[in-house]
């Protein structure tokens, strides 16, 4: 009998070493899953909307920590020196999600690349100028000559639009 809980508690810990090292990989910090935006954990969530702005978006995890919801949005492909703008205003306009959805804001949000994570602070400043991005975006939904604002050929040879677009690099 004392071999078989011995075995048990064996199991456990490695259950939960692996457990861990899983969480850390995925960059979450510490704390419960309480939504994600991929199928390998299970059925996809419902997407996070706010009506006024006509904003919606799925973060690939919220995370409850410390009584705080936190999005992780992860990442792949090259890991850069700092977060790319657009990826930051991403986990903004999760924070402003979460915060209209469940009425809790987050302090900051993640962004998971594959070797090093960013906490985002959410501050009214960032909040400010994700606000005035959509503005701008909202105002410019029914022009229809919008100029490119990327000079990189790369880019254009991945765009879905480069056959029907005049400015197209590639």
């Amino acid at each position: 009998m004392l071999y078989i809980a011995i075995l048990l508690f064996i199991l456990a810990i490695i259950f939960l070493l692996q457990g861990n090292r899983q969480r850390r990989e995925a960059g979450l910090p510490g704390g419960r899953v309480v939504y994600t935006d991929t199928r390998a954990w299970g059925e996809v969530e419902k997407p996070l909307f706010y009506a006024e702005l006509g904003l919606t978006g799925k973060p690939d995890y919220l995370v409850e920590h410390d009584g705080k919801l936190i999005p992780v949005e992860v990442k792949s492909g090259r890991t850069p020196e700092a977060p790319y703008d657009s990826h930051i205003f991403q986990v903004a306009a999760y924070c402003l999600l979460v915060e209209k959805t469940f009425g809790r804001r987050p302090p900051y949000g993640i962004i998971h690349y594959p070797n090093r994570d960013f906490a985002v602070d959410y501050t009214s400043e960032l909040e400010s100028a994700l606000l005035d991005e959509l503005a701008e975006m909202k105002r410019d939904e029914y022009r229809t000559n919008v100029p490119r604002s990327h000079e990189d050929a790369a880019r254009c040879r991945k765009c879905g639009f480069k056959k029907v677009c005049d400015q197209s690099l590639a």
